[in-house]
């Protein structure tokens, strides 16, 4: 099964392109929740929300929504992996609050963070068997057996990304849930992707993951639209093929 969805929701450029011109902001949530079935929050990384906020964000969204959260950087980028424990308990304290709806924690790495599988293996120790956790690591260096087999024997998934309808990152499967962010397309208009590159990511799921396995798909190439209009043609693709996947806006 195939969650697609889009790395965010609150796009001033997608009023009038996905909400309606009349729509308040504080009903958008609520509007991409029926044409979607799951979103990643990148705002967490900045600013991590309070436990309320996540509560909100259960009590507005239908049972079947997903909502994949970004981890603070202040554990990523500012302690850069060292004394997790604090940081993790204080995000999981939070983001908890959404209950059945949290989906897979993400962790994006810094891009001049080399590879420190121990600190790794620490840090991923410390989530609770229940909640999914993605790594995106950014350094060439972390693409080494060893990083392979502690996110195998934590059983958090490499997330997958993809800049210029490229793969950036190994194509390792190391759990029992996919995890891919695709950040920029070739295709016109920036940054749309092009039918050619969907086709090959939704090859790569199927031949890694099957049918039955979920993976989580976000666009992230947010101006314009572009990550709807990406994310609906992916999914169009998939059903064409018989794969299944989520809900998106006809």
């Amino acid at each position: 099964m195939i969650l697609v969805g889009t790395s965010g929701w609150q796009y001033r450029d997608w009023r009038d392109r996905f909400y309606p011109a009349g729509l308040p902001q504080r009903r958008w949530l609520e509007h991409f929740a029926e044409r979607f079935a799951t979103v990643e929050v990148n705002n967490a990384f900045y600013r991590l929300p309070e436990r309320d906020t996540f509560a909100q964000w259960r009590e507005r969204t239908p049972g079947d929504f997903c909502v994949a959260v970004k981890m603070s950087r202040y554990l990523t980028h500012i302690k850069r992996l060292r004394e997790p424990a604090e940081p993790v308990a204080r995000f999981l304290d939070r983001a908890t609050a959404l209950g059945d709806r949290l989906g897979p924690v993400l962790l994006q790495l810094p891009p001049n963070l080399r590879a420190d599988p121990g600190a790794l293996d620490r840090t991923l120790a410390l989530f609770p068997t229940g909640v999914r956790v993605a790594v995106e690591p950014r350094h060439p260096s972390w693409w080494t057996d060893e990083t392979r087999e502690v996110l195998r024997r934590r059983g958090a998934a490499l997330c997958w990304a993809d800049r210029r309808s490229r793969p950036v990152t190994p194509l390792w499967r190391t759990a029992d849930f996919g995890y891919l962010r695709l950040h920029e397309g070739r295709a016109h208009p920036w940054p749309r992707y092009g039918r050619t590159a969907l086709a090959s990511w939704l090859d790569r799921i199927v031949a890694a993951y099957g049918g039955s396995d979920p993976v989580y798909v976000y666009f992230n190439n947010d101006p314009g639209g572009a990550a709807l209009v990406d994310a609906v043609a992916l999914a169009r693709i998939a059903r064409r093929r018989g794969v299944a996947v989520s809900r998106t806006p006809g």
